[in-house]
Parts: structure tokens; sequence; C-alpha cells
């Protein structure tokens, strides 16, 4: 598919994908600071998911789990939800909400690292190329941090964390695909990895959600509804409406978006590390993701 056989549907979905997605980087930091973290991811993670559910059930997709798939699922969820959820919201917590976006963007550099261990998929001069460039970003970052009062990078580790999660939830995935419906999929992670977040942050935290003032629950509920569920719906339609390289430049805006609102609405100020790494880690992507030209 030629990018001008692009329905425009899907140019604007990947817009708002990148938008809702990049905005909430400095959402969450608003939320935290009145809702504690489990509560937070769990509660908005499960209400999300009956959303999922519903739209999967309006769109007449199968809700029903493959026999003998469920340890695979909950392998899924674990990664994609848990692991990645959790880690992410104690890195951004720890970070500059534009440095944390860029590192966990870096999940494509570890999905090509899992991919070789475990799917063995050749690692390219392309994918050496883009690990180096990526590694060279994430240096920065971890330099930035040890010179800023010469605290320990350990939002820089969280966030790296988070990544390699999310890359483990789909090296899961691409090692044997679930034949189901992305959405239900989608639905049954977010139930599967919501319920132990919430039920352990409904038991080691409290919250009177009558005290949370305005912007931590418009946050909360921008997250239930933009950053969780209609992104996830935006992103599984993406998928099926344009080419993959589309997609993948897609995923290069997010960070990008989270750099510059985290300087709008939190008054961030990046340091020259800070541009540097978004360069090198986005040509890092771009290299790894990005299909090579066909020869001649």
């Amino acid at each position: 598919m030629s990018s001008s056989s692009i329905p425009r549907a899907g140019l604007i979905l990947l817009g708002l994908l990148s938008l809702g997605w990049g905005f909430n980087w400095p959402i969450m930091k608003v939320v935290i600071t009145e809702i504690p973290r489990w509560i937070f991811r769990g509660d908005s993670i499960l209400l999300a998911s009956v959303g999922l559910f519903g739209i999967a059930w309006f769109s007449g997709h199968s809700l029903r789990v493959p026999t003998g798939r469920w340890p695979q699922l909950l392998g899924m969820a674990t990664c994609n939800i848990v692991g990645w959820n959790m880690f992410a919201i104690y890195g951004v917590s720890l970070l500059p909400s534009g440095r944390a976006a860029i590192l966990g963007y870096t999940m494509p550099l570890w999905s090509a690292v899992l991919s070789a261990w475990f799917l063995n998929e050749p690692l390219t001069r392309r994918r050496l190329i883009g690990l180096a460039l990526g590694m060279s970003g994430m240096a920065l970052l971890i330099g930035a941090e040890f010179e800023n009062l010469g605290r320990a990078p350990m939002g820089v580790i969280l966030m790296l964390i988070a990544a390699i999660f999310w890359a483990g939830g789909l090296v899961i995935y691409k090692r044997n695909p679930l034949p189901m419906p992305i959405t239900a999929l989608t639905a049954w992670q977010a139930l599967l990895g919501g319920i132990p977040i919430a039920l352990a942050g409904h038991a080691l935290e409290t919250v009177e959600w009558g005290r949370i003032s305005f912007w931590p629950l418009f946050g909360f509920w921008y997250n239930v509804f933009i950053g969780l569920l209609f992104c996830y719906w935006a992103w599984n339609k993406l998928v099926q409406m344009v080419p993959a390289a589309v997609s993948s430049l897609g995923s290069l805006i997010i960070p990008v978006v989270g750099v510059f609102s985290g300087m709008v609405f939190l008054g961030e100020a990046p340091r020259w590390q800070d541009f540097a790494a978004l360069v090198l880690v986005l040509t890092s992507i771009a290299t790894v993701l990005l299909p090579a030209r066909p020869s001649a």
C-alpha cells in the first residue's frame, strides 16, 4: 500500500493516537500528586477493560480465549499491563515526563534484542546500528541523572525495565500469535493485569475520591477514556488500516509530544542531553522498525 492510498481516517487516527499517548506523560505526573500510584493504574485499567470488552462485543468479535492459551495470555498481561504500567508509573514519578517518554519508547530496541534471543530473528546490521544509537541516547540520560545532584538514575532504570517488559509481551505474542481478535485480546489483558494491580492498590493504599482536586481527577478519567480505552482501540484499528511503516512512524511522534507537552503543561525545561537523546532514540527506532529499501 502506498502512502497515497492511506485512508484519511487512518491519518486522523494516527494524529489522535500520537497526541493522546504523548499528552498522557505529563498528565500521569499530575494524577499521582493526589491519587496513589497502584490505585490509579489498577482502577483506570479495570474501567478501561470494561469499555474494551464493550467495543469488542458491539463489533461482533468473539471474546472466547482459545483452549490451552490461557498461560500465554497471562504472560502477555503480566508483561504488557502489570510490568509496563507499574514500572512506568514509578519511573515517571522520578523523572521529567519528557525524559520518561523517551525511555519508555525504547521498547522496539529491546524487542529486537529479545526477538533475536527467543525467536531466532537475526540481528542485522541495521538493527545493530539502531541499538548502538539507542544505547547512546540512554547513556546521555543516565549521565544527566548522575549530574543532577549526584543522585542514582533510579528513574531511568525503572523506565528501561518497563520498556523491557513491554517488549517481552510483544515477543510472547509473536512467538505463537493468539488466534483471536486484537480488541478482545487487549480487553482480556487489561482485565487480567488490572485485577492484581487494583487489589494490591486498595490493600496497600487509601484514597478519598471526594477530596481529589479537579486536574488529578481529570487526568484519571483522561487515562480511562483516552490513554487506555481510545488509544488502545485506535492503535488496533490503525494496524488494520495503514502500512506497518506508517504505524511505526506514529510511535516515533509520541515521545516528541511527551517532551514538548511536559514543557508546556508542567514547565519542564529539558536540557541539551534530553534533546540529543530524543534525536538518537528516534533515529534508532526508525532504523530498527522501518523496512529496508528493496533492492533494484
